[in-house]
């Protein structure tokens, strides 16, 4: 209570005695067309920094995704086409501020491009969707069509990605089509595990290795239709269809130790997942007066899930079974997200407020090692937040004060819980190109459906893995100090940091005494913490993009420590680096990372490695395109025990399909004219598709 009082103190102080607020609408268009002839600029605020361009930049660019590409921060992952960004998270992008997918992107003609605005610290209506929030605002609205079409293919490997887009504006009317394929055959994965362990005396061990494939085929097409009168109305109708098919396969080899007897198991194992879901998103805001703009959004979608999973263990020279785990799953999702949020601008600052609500309701029927069940869940989250922003003289500042509210309902387990959430931002502008920023925040994180779920699988001789669906919510503080600098040559951030999470969810093994072995479930630990600082950002030594230097450095120590005391500590350097060179229509990126690892529950995993170069040269509206991916090594995926518990454990994952994979590709884009877009405010979608 005293937390909420401070806080509701905090803002309202804020609110009375600022003098000039941040510009949050649209640049004039007049101004910003002299910034851009003149050259780039970058504008810092309290929660986001606001860049425009030069003219030769928006002349050599196809489309609004290569002006998105050239911010610090951000680059194009050459593996998935898609933007994301140097630091860890989940990247949003936005088009006047509705969530915006590539192809919408690439829709955009970069001379229609007025500004990006880059959030490293989202808005409350976003902060529980993305880490990183980018949103691209264009100019006003003309008549106008654009059209695309891409292909990227690997030469020896099952990997192909293809997509087409359309766009027809008249008028307050805007109609766009998009189309996206991705089809991964992959047939040379191999997966090494040793696990040991003591069971009532005597030693277990496993050292296994097998070969497997795996493919993959998804598919998303999306029709939407938008009505706009500036200054009057925004209306917006989405429907989407998604479809996923999945399998794999595996055979291998498992030499198992009792004590000191030794004996050869041979390992098979194949699954198959296929899921259907359409989408409906409906959207509305209206303009009440000059300073009110009271917006609307609602997202209804639905899940059919089958999930089919076979793994078997059997003693190589007398065919004796181990164990058979046969799993069948069909699930019936359904999903809604409403939300409805209010602005209104001050002459002091602006106010948001809002209210979110996201409800999923899965009927799950199920056979498994422990026979058949059909059983149902449900999980409700709300969020009513308020928040103010505004800036007095040098000080800039942010505050917000929001209530959550969880519910999560399974076939054993009813969790509820309101948690008051918080966020801080204050910062000082040193100079012109300089300033701090100093941020806290609290946050719950619930559980996901696979932690809840209380499905039963095998995972090796004498261990079984299930969820938990006791689990209670994560309690995330964080805060941080961070200093951005940019000039001719460089554009960093610097920025000590410190989180904690109690209540942290992770993976245990507990003994299983009716089973007389081991249980590999979940548990709320009693905290997760990290301190450090990352340093991210460009270098041109010539002050032009010919060469670039990216980076994200972040040194960081971090502790775990379970419900019964175990604890673990790992220091590690994470980083991501890439060099980029581009003369005239040539150019030439290359990306690349040293692996570590980081504590992932009772062990310690590493992301995956990359060492990627990527070509593209444009020739009028088609772009030639061509790369080697992994080069000179697999993707690789390593895993040990991050503390001495009941398991000991180390793997290692090689995909052997993605060394030295040579892809080439193309791409056309038209545009004519100038889209309509729309204007949103609020930007949701329902839950992923539940499986264990």
């Amino acid at each position: 209570m005293k937390l909420l009082l401070t806080t509701l103190l905090l803002v309202y102080f804020m609110t009375t005695t600022a003098q000039e607020v941040v510009p949050e609408t649209p640049l004039d268009t007049i101004v910003l067309n002299e910034v851009i002839i003149k050259a780039q600029r970058k504008t810092q605020y309290t929660d986001k920094a606001s860049f425009t361009f030069e003219k030769k930049a928006v002349e050599q660019a196809r489309y609004a995704k290569d002006l998105l590409r050239s911010l610090p921060n951000l680059h194009l992952n050459p593996v998935t086409n898609q933007i994301a960004t140097l630091k860890r998270g989940t990247l949003l992008v936005l088009v006047n501020g509705v969530e915006a997918t590539d192809l919408q992107i690439r829709g955009i003609a970069p001379q229609n491009v007025a500004r990006i605005d880059y959030y490293d610290i989202p808005p409350a209506r976003w902060s529980n969707r993305a880490d990183t929030v980018v949103d691209i605002i264009t100019r006003s609205a003309e008549e106008g069509y654009s059209v695309g079409v891409d292909a990227l293919s690997a030469l020896t490997t099952g990997f192909v990605d293809a997509s087409a887009y359309g766009n027809y504006t008249k008028g307050k009317h805007t109609l766009g089509v998009e189309y996206k394929l991705e089809f991964r055959d992959y047939n040379d994965r191999h997966y090494e595990k040793h696990s040991d362990c003591e069971l009532s005396g005597v030693r277990y061990a496993n050292d296994q290795q097998s070969k497997s494939g795996f493919s993959y085929n998804a598919h998303n097409a999306s029709v939407r239709y938008s009505a706009v009168v500036p200054q009057n109305y925004n209306f917006q109708v989405k429907a989407g269809m998604e479809l996923l098919n999945r399998s794999a396969h595996s055979n291998g080899i498992n030499l198992f130790t009792q004590g000191t007897t030794v004996s050869h198991h041979t390992l098979s194992g194949k699954s198959h997942d296929h899921w259907l879901r359409p989408k409906v998103d409906l959207y509305f805001s209206k303009k009440l007066g000059k300073r009110d703009e009271l917006s609307v959004n609602v997202v209804g979608s639905y899940y059919n899930t089958t999930k089919e999973n076979l793994s078997k263990e059997w003693v190589t020279s007398t065919a004796q079974n181990v164990y058979n785990d046969d799993m069948d799953l069909k699930v019936k999702q359904r999903g809604w997200v409403g939300e409805v949020a209010h602005t209104h601008q001050f002459d002091i600052g602006k106010l948001n407020s809002g209210y979110h609500i996201s409800s999923t309701f899965i009927d799950n029927d199920l056979r498994n090692l422990a026979g058949t069940s059909a059983y149902d869940v449900t999980y409700t989250n709300q969020y009513l937040y308020t928040e103010f922003v505004g800036k007095k003289a040098n000080f800039m500042y942010r505050a917000s004060a929001g209530l959550t509210h969880t519910h999560n309902r399974s076939a054993e387990n009813t969790f509820t819980e309101w948690v008051f959430t918080p966020k801080v931002v204050l910062g000082y502008e040193l100079a012109n190109n300089q300033s701090l920023r100093l941020t806290s925040y609290y946050v719950p994180r619930s559980p996901r459906s696979a932690e809840l779920s209380s499905n039963i699988a095998q995972q090796a001789p004498n261990i079984l893995e299930t969820g938990n669906p006791y689990l209670k919510s994560q309690h995330i503080f964080w805060t941080g100090l961070s200093y951005a600098f940019n000039n001719e040559y460089t554009d960093f951030n610097l920025q000590p940091f410190y989180k904690n999470t109690q209540r942290v969810i992770t993976d245990i093994y507990i003994k299983d005494p009716v089973r007389n072995g081991l249980l590999s479930t979940y548990e709320n630990s009693k905290y997760h913490e990290e301190f450090g600082f990352s340093l991210d950002g460009t270098f041109k030594p010539l002050k032009n993009d010919l060469f670039v230097f990216s980076a994200n450095i972040a040194p960081t120590r971090e502790t775990l420590v379970t419900e019964t005391g175990l604890r673990a500590r790992n220091d590690y350097i994470d980083n991501n680096l890439s060099l980029t060179f581009t003369y005239k229509d040539l150019r030439i990126d290359y990306s690349f990372n040293f692996p570590i690892y980081y504590i992932d529950g009772n062990t310690m995993s590493t992301y995956e490695n990359n060492n990627d170069i990527f070509i593209e040269y444009q020739l009028g509206n088609w772009t030639l395109k061509g790369g080697v991916f992994w080069l000179g090594m697999p993707s690789e995926y390593k895993m040990k025990s991050s503390y001495e518990g009941l398991v000991n454990q180390h793997s290692y994952t090689h995909i052997e399909n993605n060394r030295n994979m040579l892809v080439f590709g193309v791409s056309y884009d038209f545009s004519k004219g100038k889209n309509n877009s729309i204007d949103k405010k609020l930007n949701n979608d329902t839950a992923p598709a539940a499986q264990f």
